[in-house]
Parts: structure tokens; sequence; C-alpha cells
């Protein structure tokens, strides 16, 4: 029951993993309610770039809206980045046209083979809820690739101004818009994964307009993205939500403002 949450209290630990497949040490900050007495349901979020907690005003966010009893019980799991986040982060099927996410392969598998066995060990309570995966920029599309590849681990899927120009070819060399990597990646996928999306823009993400249409391409990228997962057959409103702010940045300030509504829709306190 959602009442054991007495205070809107929200822990924070430290954690230090070391990954196998990425050779590495990675950092990670958990975000756990205080006073669980161990009967609730329990939901867990990923997030990338996790080093920008303190910007995103994330613990402060989730104790006003448990504060509000406007969401469940939730273990937040920032997985901070390191120096090659361009590389280990991406789409893990492809490459962009200048060889980035060369370690997104190996950044997938640190999430599923071993970032996600171990929080469930650390975390005393089973998660039995909602999983989501979210992640900004690069961050989100990352978070996107994962989750589309691994629909049964997550059931949901947030991305603040995603990097989903991430293409195959440079705007010089003849590019086309078929030649954005996740977009073909939704178009060619042969299943419908069970997920449900949640995608935000700003209206100032950035001042690239490739095709002159005086609509930025963030928010262009973002509303293709839309079109190929209701060509799939996923609805709006029912799996798809999109959040456009007026005079959102391409920053950490504006993606904390975000995250309050990205946080209930994707684990919303339910009513009885």
């Amino acid at each position: 029951m959602y009442t054991a949450m007495l205070l809107p209290e929200v822990i924070k630990t430290k954690h230090d993993l070391k990954s196998v497949h990425l050779k590495r040490t990675v950092e990670l900050e958990f975000f756990i309610p205080d006073n669980l007495l161990g009967n609730e349901t329990l939901n867990l979020l990923l997030l990338n770039d996790g080093q920008d907690t303190t910007m995103l005003d994330l613990q402060e966010t989730l104790k006003k809206l448990y504060a509000g009893y406007k969401i469940e019980a939730l273990v937040v799991v920032a997985i901070k980045a390191s120096a090659d986040r361009v590389h280990e982060y991406g789409v893990a099927s492809q490459l962009d046209f200048m060889g980035r996410g060369s370690k997104a392969t190996a950044y997938t598998d640190f999430i599923i083979k071993e970032l996600i066995p171990y929080v469930q060990a650390e975390v005393e309570m089973p998660i039995n809820g909602r999983r989501a995966f979210a992640g900004c920029s690069l961050g989100g599309l990352t978070a996107f690739d994962i989750a589309w590849n691994h629909d049964n681990y997550f059931d949901a899927v947030g991305v603040f101004s995603g990097s989903f120009w991430w293409r195959a070819k440079d705007l010089k060399d003849g590019y086309t818009d078929d030649d954005r990597i996740l977009h073909q990646m939704i178009t060619q996928t042969a299943k419908k994964p069970d997920l449900k999306f949640w995608l935000m823009t700003g209206t100032e993400d950035e001042l690239a307009d490739r095709n002159k249409n005086f609509i930025i391409d963030s928010i262009d990228d973002t509303i293709d993205v839309i079109k190929e997962l209701v060509k799939k057959g996923y609805e709006r409103s029912a799996d798809i939500a999109y959040y456009e702010m007026v005079g959102g940045k391409h920053d950490v300030a504006t993606w904390g403002k975000a995250m309050p509504a990205f946080l209930t829709w994707a684990f919303s306190r339910k009513t009885s």
C-alpha cells in the first residue's frame, strides 16, 4: 500500500560497480524512498547521465512528488557516464557516420547482464512494479535503443531532447532522412516491442533546420519517431506521450523542469 511512505524522504546512496563488459568501474547513485514497509509495489527507473542528478534537482523532485502522493514507490538508479560517453552511448546495432557508438553493445550488455541483477541484489525489497529507462540527449537515444531491444526488461522509455538525429551519413555526403539510424531501426524491427513512450522536446532545443521548414530538427526528428511508432501500431495517448516545452532549451535545467511530468506519467500513484 502506498500509505506506507509516511514521510517524503529520499535516501541517496553511492555505489561502484566493476563492469566486465565496459572494463571499468561504473559510478551509480540510488534514490530510494524512506519508510517502506515491504509490502508496497516497488518500481524502477534507470537514468543515463547520472552525473547530472544534482543539476536535475532529482532528489528534491522525488520528495515533492512523494509528498503530494503523485507517484508510487520508486527506486531510481542514476548511471554516471564516463569520458567515453559518445562511444558507450548510441544505437548498438550501427555506428554513426563518425564511428561513434562503438561501445554501445558493451553498454547494453552492462545494463542487462550486470546492472539490473546488481540493483535487485542491492535493494532489499523485490522490484515488482513498472520498469523504465530514461535519458537526456544522447543518453535518451541510448535508453530508447536498449529498451526497444529488451522490452522483456522494461515497460516504458523516457527521452528528453533525444539525439534522434543520430545518422549514418553526414549532411554534406548526400544525407536524407532515411539515414537516421533510430528511425530505421524502428522501421526494420519485425516485432512490436511491448513498451510505452514519453518523448520531450524544447522549442529552443537548437537552431538547426535541415529541411528549411521553420521547425527545428529536434522537434522534426522526434515527431518523425512518433510517426514511425504509429505506423508500427502504437497509439497516441495510450502508448505515446509527447511533451513540447515552450522555451525549453537543450540543457539540464530544462530537463529538470520536465522531470516531474515524466515521473508522474511513468509511475503515477494508482487510486484505489
